[in-house]
């Protein structure tokens, strides 16, 4: 990136537990958290498993790819730092893998977006330390 970055950035409420998911989006790489007792993918990382309630988890790469499961287009927006990026896909993507993850779609007019339309994973490198997980139609 050649431009610096002024905007807000998202902070994890729990770093620690969300660590691998930014360490591996910094590599290009979508990663989820996954139980090692009853196999299920979920999203977003948390202590137990959503399903069994176990604590031996891990994370497992994910192919980035999905559905726009459902959006909004922002027209306004309260923070003036992104006044210039309305309006924009605010979008829930339904994972191939089962979880669902919440992200913007990208290189797609708001015209062009649907319920059901493919995407996949791309990566927005917006600082040397934060890369952001979007998403673009296939």
């Amino acid at each position: 990136m050649t431009t610096e970055y002024t905007k807000p950035l998202p902070v994890p409420a729990n770093v620690e537990l969300s660590k691998p998911f930014w360490d591996a989006a910094k590599r290009h790489q979508l990663v989820l958290p996954r139980c090692n007792t009853c196999s299920k993918t979920f999203f977003y990382p948390r202590e137990r498993c959503p399903e069994c309630l176990s604590g031996d988890l891990s994370w497992s790469d994910a192919g980035g790819k999905g559905r726009v499961y459902s959006y909004t287009v922002i027209e306004q927006t309260v923070n003036r730092a992104f006044v210039g990026d309305v309006p924009y896909i605010y979008a829930m993507i339904q994972l191939d893998e089962g979880p669902r993850i919440i992200s913007n779609v990208v290189d797609c007019s708001i015209e062009n977006v649907y319920v059901d339309m493919p995407v996949t994973a791309v990566f927005d490198d917006v600082t040397p330390d934060v890369t952001l997980v979007k998403f673009r139609p296939v």
